[in-house]
């Protein structure tokens, strides 16, 4: 039997929560807001189709705008998925070659509301996201206002560990050990062995980003990193680290980045590939199953900066947060930093 794997309680960057609360007990608590990084062109053989979405995933909406346009289901496309128990407005394209536009108002139902309709020439593809800003209600808060202040004026400044949210390994990380049975030879459809692959690469760089945060260098450079560009995806290695690095850090122009494990050669060198390759070896099933199913390496930012970051107490109980964040961060690594959930 392959080994088991529990997720952690990872580290906390800002000394723990200062609070506890209770988010999502209705839908409307969590308001997600899909930002792209264009804008539709007004023409093409695409409608891009702006939605609000309650209570709704995003694969069983596009199923349902397949079947209303009469299309096929790889017709419709999406950037990227968004969690069911929250209102979520999001972006959706349907291929509709030299066809007119339905009645989109039909689509409508008490969960599904069309906010906009508009033609453009290509496709919407998965990964094709500026980022995400949201609007979250935290009830039945409890603990320390001065010190949560404190921790979300320190957040607006400093940023966050960019960890991977506890959605992406399943429940008590079934995904993870769902990896681990795949690298022992149990047999998945392609789109499970993608989310296994997924989780187990997850994990080991919020592994990495534990370490970096319990020896305090989350957010500063290390010798040998790759940095990362503010919201963006590419980064770079810097040879000596110079001041111009450590104020480019200091400023969240740049961040240091972590391994996301896979076959190829290693970007990062010196201290901190030493230091990555030392916590990937405590992971060796994981490690070498990533290596041996062709998962190429690249890197992840360690930290991500909060934009937009809005506070206040609706009442004594009930704080309200605004911020955004880019595509492939997690609202619940903010959350994490500040309540118990």
């Amino acid at each position: 039997m392959p080994q088991t794997i529990e997720i952690p309680i990872w580290p906390h960057a800002y000394g723990g929560p200062s609070g506890r609360g209770v988010i999502r007990s209705i839908p409307e608590d969590f308001i997600v807001d899909e930002l792209l990084p264009f804008e539709a062109s007004g023409s093409g053989e695409h409608v891009f189709l702006r939605l609000e979405k309650t209570g709704e995933n995003t694969e069983y909406v596009a199923r349902q705008l397949a079947r209303f346009a009469g299309v096929r289901q790889r017709d419709v496309g999406y950037a990227g998925l968004k969690d069911r128990h929250a209102v979520t407005r999001q972006w959706f394209s349907v291929w509709l070659p030299g066809k007119q536009d339905p009645d989109w108002t039909e689509l409508e139902s008490g969960t599904v509301k069309v906010l906009q309709a508009v033609r453009h020439a290509r496709k919407l593809k998965r990964g094709v996201l500026a980022g995400n800003s949201f609007e979250i209600l935290i009830r039945d808060w409890r603990g320390d206002r001065n010190r949560l202040v404190e921790q979300l004026a320190a957040i607006r400044i400093g940023g966050i560990p960019n960890y991977y949210g506890e959605q992406r390994f399943g429940h008590r990380g079934q995904n993870v050990n769902k990896a681990l049975a795949l690298f022992a030879g149990m047999r998945v459809g392609r789109e499970q062995r993608s989310i296994y692959l997924s989780a187990a690469r997850s994990y080991l760089f919020n592994q990495v980003l534990a370490r970096r945060i319990a020896d305090k260098s989350w957010n500063k450079p290390m010798p040998g990193d790759a940095f990362a560009l503010d919201r963006s995806h590419s980064y770079f290695k810097s040879g000596d680290i110079d001041d111009d690095i450590v104020d480019r850090v200091a400023a969240l122009d740049i961040h240091p980045t972590g391994v996301l494990w896979g076959k190829g050669e290693a970007v990062a060198d010196s201290e901190s590939l030493a230091f990555e390759r030392s916590v990937i070896a405590a992971f060796p099933a994981l490690a070498q199953g990533l290596v041996a199913e062709g998962v190429t390496i690249d890197r992840r930012a360690l930290r991500v900066g909060v934009e937009t970051l809005q506070w206040r107490f609706v009442d004594d109980n009930q704080l309200k947060l605004n911020f955004s964040l880019p595509a492939g961060s997690y609202a619940t690594a903010l959350l994490r930093e500040i309540i118990e959930i």
